[in-house]
């Protein structure tokens, strides 16, 4: 199977601090990929330069095998921390305002809302959503071009359990549409039933790239990955 995203060496410097140093992703077409990692490991540093966010300091990302170019964001959509929604629209009005800047007609809104089951709010205010809600309508928003790729950043964060058993479920139908889904995580549990590769990032370095095979302890594989890039971090200073 092709790689729809490949990056080489990818580096990002914030000042004298390197943040992400040699990441090398390779994630192929119609897939889940979960980028997993500690808590200030890079997983959103990584993801930002991929849409654009950011740009890296050195690297190279490769998309559908050409080098990535702005161009590109047309055949990207992504949820980066916060859906960028305006609270005193409804759903169907969020997505409007968004459809006018693509020139895309109504059909496309109610499919998007069908697509993330949001379809039933009426007029109900988008700061009145739930934190589930809210994530549904800014992944409706990513959808709404009809990416090839979907970039998500933490897309469970603040869920209940039912909330994120939907987003899982929503998720996982997306490879089945000819889409492809990066998503971070630090839920291992959540990727483990979700993701087909994972990625995992420690002090800015992608330790483990490879196919989750079923019944593999990921915990266990996390741990053991992010110890030994500690380990290595400190005989190195």
């Amino acid at each position: 199977m092709s790689n729809i995203l490949t990056t080489r060496n990818l580096t990002r410097k914030f000042g004298k601090e390197t943040a992400i140093r040699d990441v090398s992703l390779t994630v192929e077409h119609n897939s889940v990929y979960g980028l997993l990692g500690p808590n200030g490991a890079g997983k959103s540093t990584t993801l930002k330069m991929l849409t654009g966010l950011l740009a890296p300091t050195s690297g190279e990302i490769l998309f559908d095998g050409h080098p990535w170019s702005r161009r590109d964001l047309a055949r990207i959509g992504a949820l980066i921390e916060s859906p960028p929604l305006y609270a005193n629209l409804t759903a169907y009005e969020n997505l409007k305002v968004q459809s006018i800047l693509l020139g895309l007609n109504d059909v496309r809104i109610y499919e998007v809302l069908e697509i993330v089951g949001l379809k039933n709010t009426g007029r109900k205010k988008a700061g009145q959503f739930s934190m589930g809600m809210k994530q549904r309508l800014g992944i409706a928003m990513a959808l709404l071009h009809r990416p090839q790729l979907l970039i998500l950043d933490e897309p469970t964060n603040g869920l209940d359990p039912m909330g994120i058993q939907k987003m899982r479920e929503l998720i996982r139908s997306f490879p089945q549409t000819g889409m492809t889904v990066i998503l971070s995580s630090h839920i291992l549990s959540e990727v483990e039933l979700i993701a087909d590769h994972i990625g995992i990032i420690s002090e800015g370095k992608l330790e483990y790239q490879g196919a989750i095979c079923r019944g593999q302890n990921l915990e266990q594989l996390f741990m053991d990955v992010v110890q030994a890039s500690h380990i290595q971090r400190e005989d190195a200073l």
